[in-house]
């Protein structure tokens, strides 16, 4: 039972032996002890002065002399700071809490069960146009790290995938390719197929640039302004219009089409599928907006009849939001074609008929806080009971120390590069620290790289708040001293070599007061926190709570491992204390670490 559990029994205990009155757990105000009073544990006394008819002192002095003396295993002696009484807790407390810790695998984690509420997370939705970027990166890691804290907080969850498979950016790939692909594919280029899509989607960019720019010359020199001629140019470009046609084509299910579509979508699919593996993460289902859309148009044309939205004289559907502070919303263009608020209310028809979900999470960023206020208010609408409280986990940019990042002119951070390059980076400052190990395989050398790399890369990106736009610095990521993923791996390698030459007891551990140092105490406190470190990032949707709270615990244990002895400790029981203390640090920092998705090295 952890000490607060037993301190509020107590508590109650005292206010009805002392003062004829029963209080709840909820009146109890329990915090840790400031730094400069002695102390661990603090109580605010100021509920009960209307029970005890007394000073804050003096109910504070009887309330800690009743602790003293019915419990002096929880509290060892106590002093009164006006109308705050501050707990020393007795060092077998602490003990019987280590040992707790010690024994459960799972310190910290809730378990789901089958009457579990279950969530729906959604995060990647990448374009079939283009492989993945950091952006992706970003937004991958976040997804997969808010799913494994949602199941630590003991909800079920099922992760989830958008693919935008279709629409105007996927015919000018596809025409592209037509165009200048010379039959090209990934066997014949030795190319991963979202790489090879890609370089198509900015070819068609570079020729409708210049077509464009001959174009607007060509209507300026007939006596148009600068500003007239290049929307003219925009609207006329025959590259474009043929793009249009296609996608027109695909709509209407030309056999022609259809056939490229599938061929080049499998490629982009193959090459994606590396890149997650790569980055560790995966989805329990996946939809493509391709077999969503038409779902999404019978479903805004049910809203049609009902009245809740309207059509203008082109044909094209809206809606009306100007009476919930919004504007007027495109739902269908002119052409019948869809938009993507269409599609997104055909994906949640086909979720909300596939799993009974109590909450859906979309983790996407910031740009499309507008997109997903409406989104909301039409499956509110529309009649999904879980539309009006949808979460959108919005999340900030990513940006490099040269600028953002624009992937139709192929000035992208490419994810499979930034992988390669992470690992290689870990390859090169670790050599030296490697080399040491003895009996280390070039393989095993290797496998330390990718571990650390990666670790590198998710924790730089996962130890900011989400909201906040983040500069991304590879160099600082990987470095083995401060608030890094190494750092932390190193620490776990560390206590894993400790472990290595001694194992813990597993008896229960014992000693007298006095056994235990400051911070031995504090380690064994932060220890204790992990639960509640995991349930406020579950509540708050905050997954940088654990990447921190991991950081502080291993800064921690090294303030400890600097100052004390651990192996060549000559006190049998201070030394079967601080090798419980080893594997529990060592236990809580890979649970947290795998939360984020974050491999442990045993050896660095």
């Amino acid at each position: 039972m952890q000490i607060e559990q037993k301190l509020t029994s107590g508590i109650i205990a005292a206010v009805k032996a002392l003062y004829g009155q029963d209080v709840t757990g909820n009146m109890i105000q329990l915090g840790t002890t400031k730094k400069e009073f002695e102390g661990h544990l603090t109580l605010v006394v100021f509920p009960f002065l209307k029970m005890s008819r007394k000073r804050p002192e003096d109910t504070a002095q009887e309330i800690g002399q009743y602790l003293v003396e019915s419990m002096p295993e929880v509290v060892a002696r106590f002093n009164v700071i006006k109308g705050f009484l501050n707990m020393v807790i007795a060092d077998p407390c602490w003990l019987s809490l280590l040992d707790e810790i010690k024994a459960d695998a799972r310190w910290g984690l809730k378990a789901a069960t089958p009457e579990s509420p279950l969530v729906m997370i959604e995060y990647s939705s990448p374009n079939t146009n283009k492989p993945l970027h950091l952006g992706h990166v970003r937004n991958n890691l976040l997804g997969w790290a808010l799913a494994q804290v949602m199941e630590a907080n003991g909800w079920r969850v099922v992760k989830t995938n958008i693919v935008n498979d279709r629409g105007i950016h996927i015919c000018k790939s596809m025409l592209a390719w037509l165009k200048w692909g010379d039959g090209a594919t990934p066997e014949s280029t030795g190319k991963k197929g979202d790489h090879l899509i890609g370089d198509y989607y900015v070819a068609f960019d570079k020729h409708y640039r210049a077509e464009v720019k001959e174009l607007t010359d060509r209507f300026v020199g007939e006596g148009m302004t600068e500003e007239d001629a290049k929307e003219r140019a925009e609207k006329e470009s025959p590259l474009m219009q043929e793009a249009r046609a296609m996608l027109v084509k695909w709509e209407e299910n030309d056999p022609e089409v259809r056939a490229l579509w599938k061929r080049m979508n499998a490629w982009v699919y193959a090459g994606f599928d590396q890149t997650y593996k790569a980055l560790g993460v995966a989805f329990d289902k996946i939809y493509y907006e391709s077999q969503t859309y038409l779902e999404g148009k019978e479903k805004v044309m049910e809203g049609l009849e009902k009245g809740f939205f309207y059509r203008r004289a082109d044909g094209s559907v809206w809606a009306d939001l100007t009476k919930e502070g919004l504007d007027e919303k495109l739902l269908l263009r002119a052409d019948g074609t869809s938009v993507y608020m269409t599609q997104d209310i055909g994906t949640a028809k086909l979720r909300f008929q596939d799993f009974p979900i109590d909450k859906m999470i979309y983790v996407v960023g910031n740009e499309q806080n507008y997109h997903f206020q409406v989104l909301s208010i039409l499956l509110d609408k529309l009649g999904f009971k879980w539309g009006k409280d949808l979460v959108h986990f919005s999340y900030g940019m990513v940006e490099l120390p040269n600028g953002k990042m624009k992937s139709r002119e192929g000035t992208v951070v490419d994810a499979d590069e930034l992988i390669e390059k992470m690992i290689d980076e870990a390859r090169t400052m670790s050599q030296d620290k490697v080399n040491k190990l003895e009996g280390i395989s070039d393989a095993e050398a290797r496998e330390i790289a990718r571990i650390v790399g990666l670790g590198a890369l998710k924790y730089f990106i996962l130890k900011v708040d989400a909201r906040k736009n983040m500069l991304f610095n590879p160099e600082e990521s990987i470095d083995f001293n401060g608030n890094t993923g190494p750092f932390i791996q190193y620490t776990y390698a560390r206590i894993r070599s400790i472990l290595r030459k001694q194992a813990p007891s597993a008896l229960p551990l014992h000693g007298e007061e006095g056994l235990l140092s400051e911070k031995e105490i504090t380690l064994i406190q932060r220890l204790a926190a992990f639960g509640l470190s995991v349930a406020q990032a579950g509540a708050d949707y905050n997954v940088s709570v654990i990447a921190n709270y991991c950081y502080d615990l291993a800064k921690e244990f090294n303030g400890f491992y600097h100052d004390f002895q651990i192996l060549k400790e000559s006190d049998d029981s201070k030394r079967a204390v601080r090798l419980a203390i080893c594997e529990s640090v060592a236990k809580v920092l890979r649970l947290g670490m795998s939360l984020l998705g974050i491999e442990m090295p045993e050896r660095m």
